[in-house]
């Protein structure tokens, strides 16, 4: 369901998958060729939701925002399932494992990897094409060139299924 909040509607481009379920209000812009799987929660009724390019927000997602911050995912990024985004800043190409957390004001590196089960706090900052996870996340490692073909092949992977999937919906 897509709704208003108060004068705030969403702007989704016309090439956006979004699966069965998905709640999607306010101040939130979707950018082209972007999938946002099953039972995702995006609000953006305290401050803008903006989500760029070929995102895919996987399955029982939630994301929202504080007054201070907005919600920014750039192009080419990947949320997996059960990840819970709070006013923080997730750079192009990066990746947020299952069931992470990041919260206000945190910023994600261009590239960057976040385990699944990741707690990244409020305000940390996560160096450009790393690999971080834990609670509190901890920077790992640089990341690796497998490393980056698999970020690369999970972005195809969804943007194709996002499609397929709207396929089914016309």
């Amino acid at each position: 369901m897509i709704y208003p909040f108060r004068d705030k509607k969403p702007s989704i481009d016309p090439s956006v998958f979004i699966g069965d379920n998905v709640i999607i209000t306010g101040d939130v812009t979707i950018g082209p060729d972007s999938s946002i799987f099953y039972n995702t929660v995006i609000r953006g009724d305290v401050s803008p939701t903006i989500i760029g390019r070929k995102v895919n927000v996987q399955d029982l997602c939630c994301l929202h925002q504080s007054p201070a911050y907005p919600l920014i995912l750039e192009d080419d990024v990947t949320i997996g399932h059960q990840v819970t985004l709070h006013s923080c800043t997730v750079k192009k190409g990066a990746l947020v494992g299952m069931a992470s957390i990041i919260l206000d004001g945190a910023e994600i590196g261009e590239g960057a990897f976040i385990g699944a089960g990741s707690l990244v706090s409020q305000g940390k900052k996560i160096p450009p094409n790393t690999l971080a996870f834990g609670r509190p996340a901890k920077v790992i490692r640089e990341l690796t060139e497998e490393d980056k073909k698999d970020m690369d092949r999970i972005v195809n992977e969804y943007y194709e299924k996002g499609q397929y999937y709207k396929s089914l919906q016309k």
